[in-house]
């Protein structure tokens, strides 16, 4: 059962208009929003949870000459890691096989008192207009 925070938070990014990912503390995958879907090419309804050693390889991120990052490479891992809010932005390729250069900012979600609970990405897709 997850947290009332994290169920909350999956709240929030459902409404909101931007693509957003929800992950808990072992990096597991709970959710993505639907502008995220138009992203990342398929519905979360059909790909459900997935665990970081998947979703930070599926979507196959590289950084701007086409080199493959490695999952410690990518802002939402960096926060997972460090409990700290991280911002970058690289290539990926979606599960459609479309490449999109992405903006992300992800920062840890804390409950009372002082528990790690996840963290939330933002992300912006430069390739959209």
């Amino acid at each position: 059962m997850q947290p009332i925070e994290m169920i909350l938070g999956r709240q929030f990014a459902d409404s909101m208009s931007m693509p957003v990912f929800l992950v808990d503390t072992e990096g597991t995958l709970v959710f993505y929003n639907e502008p995220a879907e138009a992203i990342l090419g398929l519905r979360f309804g059909e790909t459900g949870s997935m665990p970081v050693e998947e979703w930070s390889t599926v979507f196959t991120p590289t950084d701007m000459e086409g080199k493959p990052l490695p999952p410690e490479g990518l802002p939402l891992v960096q926060t997972l890691t460090n409990r700290k809010p991280a911002h970058g932005s690289f290539y990926i390729k979606n599960l459609k096989g479309e490449r999109h250069l992405i903006t992300v900012t992800s920062f840890p979600l804390e409950g009372r008192p002082n528990r790690f609970l996840g963290a939330m990405a933002l992300f912006w897709n430069s390739n959209f207009s």
